[in-house]
């Protein structure tokens, strides 16, 4: 890449603003600097007449403004400031679900337990009644249905001993 071309590519970066290794000031020496080469070399160059007549007159050059760009800067900024707010209120409104959900399933794990215990006391007492016991979900057979159609309705309902 000849001089000229490296003085061409400082410019247009800088006036870009896309600045690679200086602060982005549009200089001789800020188009120095990003180039790679000396203030000689770049008043040698049939460019610099050019650029130095821009650089005079400030209405010739495509700069960014750098009021417009610190505006922008301290709006991005502000708004990367409230996404990480949302983002961080998120995260602590998940946790806060998780550990309520974590709960929950502890309660729910203990409460099947219980009714685990209790079921197997249940079906212990049932074993050990014998034929004491008819299970509710058991049919009648039809020789039972016969003598409960015998009994008279004063009798339904009364205890006998």
């Amino acid at each position: 890449m000849t001089t000229d071309e490296k003085i061409q590519a400082a410019y247009d970066a800088l006036t870009a603003g896309r600045p690679a290794v200086t602060d982005g000031q549009l200089t001789v020496s800020s188009i120095c600097t990003e180039a790679g080469i000396s203030r000689a070399s770049f008043y040698r160059s049939p460019l610099a007449a050019r650029i130095r007549a821009d650089l005079a007159d400030p209405a010739s050059t495509r700069r960014p403004e750098a009021e417009q760009l610190r505006a922008k800067v301290r709006e991005l900024t502000a708004a990367d400031k409230e996404l990480r707010s949302k983002h961080a209120a998120e995260i602590r409104d998940l946790r806060t679900t998780t550990r309520i959900y974590a709960n929950q399933i502890q309660i729910l794990t203990l409460r099947i337990s219980h009714l685990q215990d209790d079921n197997k006391q249940l079906t212990a007492r049932l074993q050990q009644a014998g034929d004491n016991i008819t299970p509710l979900n058991r049919a009648l057979t039809p020789a039972r249905d016969a003598t409960l159609d015998r009994e008279t309705p004063s009798a339904i309902g009364t205890d006998k001993k």
